[in-house]
């Protein structure tokens, strides 16, 4: 296994499940939907898929997907590299990637982006969320390449600007949908300090 996805794994097994409760602001997917969850982690968002969706979440890490099986028993669960997908081509209804680019160098973002393309319907939708360039915690580490950091537990961290996404996802096959920032404020030891991410929607033609 590659050292930074198996700081993950080692991760999951010390700590648990890292992150509680489910997104709240998940897009809308129809039911009867077949979707697919690209680095699913502990199933935060998995839990918040409606219960009418078929649900297939796949993760590097299999004690993430253990935690996640805890979540949503009904979803299927396979362990592999988002950027080499063990599955058939178009066939997902929606495609969700939020925060696994970002844990990924520039050649497994762009395997990632080519795969969640190709295993999507036409008219399917990939909905991406990850760090902005923006965020607080952007430049901590160590740079392994350009605007992607490693920290200490050994886990990457790439920081994206809307560019980059958009360009990440561009193909004959894909168009986008909407792209923008998303800000917050984290308060820290009485001072604010800001979150950023990128949201972004493609849809496949």
């Amino acid at each position: 296994m590659d050292p930074h996805f198996d700081a993950w794994e080692k991760d999951y097994t010390c700590r648990g499940r890292l992150w509680g409760g489910a997104v709240v602001d998940l897009p809308a997917v129809p039911e009867g939907s077949l979707v697919l969850e690209l680095g699913s982690g502990d199933g935060k968002t998995l839990s918040a898929l409606p219960g009418g969706c078929r649900a297939v979440a796949l993760d590097v890490s299999a004690q993430a997907l253990h935690l996640a099986s805890r979540v949503r028993a009904d979803a299927a669960f396979i362990q592999a590299d988002a950027g080499c997908l063990p599955l058939q081509e178009r066939i997902f209804d929606a495609v969700f990637a939020f925060h696994v680019a970002g844990h990924l160098l520039a050649d497994g973002r762009r395997a990632l982006a080519s795969e969640a393309a190709r295993v999507l319907k036409p008219g399917g939708r990939i909905y991406f969320r990850d760090f902005s360039e923006r965020d607080m915690r952007a430049g901590q580490g160590a740079e392994v390449e350009p605007g992607t950091f490693r920290r200490g537990s050994g886990i990457l961290t790439h920081y994206f600007g809307e560019d980059e996404v958009a360009d990440l996802f561009r193909s004959q096959q894909i168009q986008q949908d909407c792209i923008g920032t998303h800000c917050w404020k984290m308060r820290i030891k009485g001072k604010d300090h800001l979150r950023a991410e990128v949201h972004a929607a493609f849809i496949k033609i």
